[in-house]
């Protein structure tokens, strides 16, 4: 063999093997049964939801992160710098400290309802979850569960917060706030403010717990897991 013909088929070759080895990675979410995909994302799903839902909802768990910590709506926040200049810093503490109590108090009564999200989702919904980013899941999450939640979170935020006197007057002057158009609408009442801002908090950890199983499967000790999530990398 000549080293023209050498050449060709090193190159011929090395073609074979890319195509081969790009239909491989292209048929490999194909390839995975319909019972192991649905298996590996409701597994996810629960560690994902479990492993937030424990997180936040302990003390600390809202008030204490950064990420997630529910801080009084951008005119009032200015309003509150203000109030501290004033030597009122105690009572703005008081309010965001009872908002991030309420959104901590809330969090755990999610699980049930997320469970039944996982139980209802579809073959369909399994495999476009697995195909899709980093943040699929808890897209899937808010999707199906927002408003239910809304509804489940509203009267434990609304009672939680009831107990600082601040509350009513957070309210009325949000009220005014938005009337002048300095405040969404939605941010004007704290019970509607602190449960939104609850399940934004709970749709963000879930959704960092999330990447962490896509990233490193294997970790969370799940056969079914690596399996599926593993064939993703």
């Amino acid at each position: 063999m000549d080293r023209r013909q050498f050449t060709s088929l090193s190159l011929l070759t090395a073609t074979l093997f890319s195509t081969i080895t790009q239909r491989a990675h292209a048929l490999s979410l194909a390839d995975i049964s319909n019972t192991d995909a649905s298996k590996g994302l409701k597994v996810a799903l629960e560690k994902g939801a479990s492993a937030a839902i424990l997180q936040l909802g302990a003390v600390d768990g809202f008030l204490g992160n950064e990420k997630v910590r529910i801080a009084l709506p951008g005119y009032l926040e200015d309003a509150a710098k203000l109030m501290r200049t004033f030597g009122q810093g105690g009572k703005v503490d008081e309010l965001v400290t009872s908002m991030n109590r309420a959104a901590e108090a809330a969090v755990p009564m999610a699980k049930d309802v997320l469970m039944k999200a996982v139980q209802g989702m579809s073959v369909q919904d399994a495999k476009g979850i697995l195909a899709g980013g980093d943040t699929a899941v808890s897209q899937f999450f808010a999707e199906k569960t927002r408003a239910p939640l809304g509804t489940k979170f509203l009267p434990i935020v609304t009672q939680a917060t009831s107990n600082v006197g601040l509350a009513d007057k957070y309210n009325q002057v949000a009220g005014r706030a938005s009337e002048l158009g300095l405040l969404k609408k939605e941010d004007a009442n704290i019970q509607q403010y602190v449960t939104g801002k609850s399940l934004d908090g709970l749709y963000f950890m879930i959704g960092e717990e999330e990447k962490k199983i896509r990233q490193n499967p294997v970790a969370y000790g799940s056969s079914i897991l690596s399996k599926v999530f593993g064939t993703l990398r």
